[in-house]
């Protein structure tokens, strides 16, 4: 699927949703505040979201992190629109800069005036996207040395109900979302290669993971 075929798709779908986003997804997103806090970015520090879609977590993240500069790209244009007028009405304008991309091929000097990043996070987003191996390859590649990949997504919801999870799933699927239940030994393979370090946990019951991928220094 090109990045014209994906940014329709994902436009279509986000249109209107895009306007209820924040309020209705903070119930089931779980862990997004979570990885926020584990990046722990210091002072001069680039930070990037891949998947960014309504600003959310980069406005909540450069808050958090006041002295870091932060940049974020989403395949949505209909979601950069609510991005763009999210991180100018916190007055981050300045500090939190976002395009329209593809996660899985982007030139990030061309984007941003820098090809390298000191933590990229992505949330919630990676379960949208069709490319998804591509996307977490791509991302360690743009990495400095000692700098970390997080991702937060939905998880197996293995140690949930069997109904729960068929129907959770099956909502999931209305919106295009389809869970990474591959991601561990996806990452694990990705670190080997790069002779880097990985974790994975799966909090809540397995209803959400986190993975963590970091460079050697």
């Amino acid at each position: 699927m090109s990045i014209t075929d994906t940014t329709a798709l994902m436009n279509r779908i986000y249109r209107h949703q895009r306007l209820i986003y924040d309020p209705t997804r903070k119930y089931f997103l779980l862990g997004r505040d979570r990885l926020i806090d584990r990046l722990a970015a210091d002072d001069g520090h680039r930070v990037l979201e891949i998947g960014c879609g309504t600003g959310r977590n980069l406005i909540a993240a450069a808050r958090r992190y006041p002295r870091a500069r932060f940049y974020g790209l989403d395949v949505s244009t209909e979601m950069l629109t609510s991005a763009i007028d999210a991180i100018a009405r916190a007055g981050l304008s300045a500090r939190v800069r976002v395009t329209h991309a593809d996660g899985s091929g982007f030139n990030a000097a061309e984007l941003f005036g820098t090809a390298r990043f000191d933590r990229i996070f992505i949330s919630y987003s990676l379960s949208m996207m069709p490319h998804w191996p591509a996307v977490i390859a791509h991302a360690a590649a743009l990495l400095t040395p000692g700098g970390e990949l997080h991702i937060v997504d939905f998880g197996r919801q293995e140690h949930l109900p069997r109904w729960f999870r068929r129907m959770l799933r099956h909502w999931l699927s209305l919106f295009a979302v389809r869970p990474r239940d591959s991601l561990e030994p996806a990452l694990a393979e990705l670190a080997r290669r790069m002779n880097a370090d990985a974790a994975v946990e799966r909090p809540y019951r397995g209803y959400a993971q986190h993975a963590i991928l970091r460079c050697p220094g």
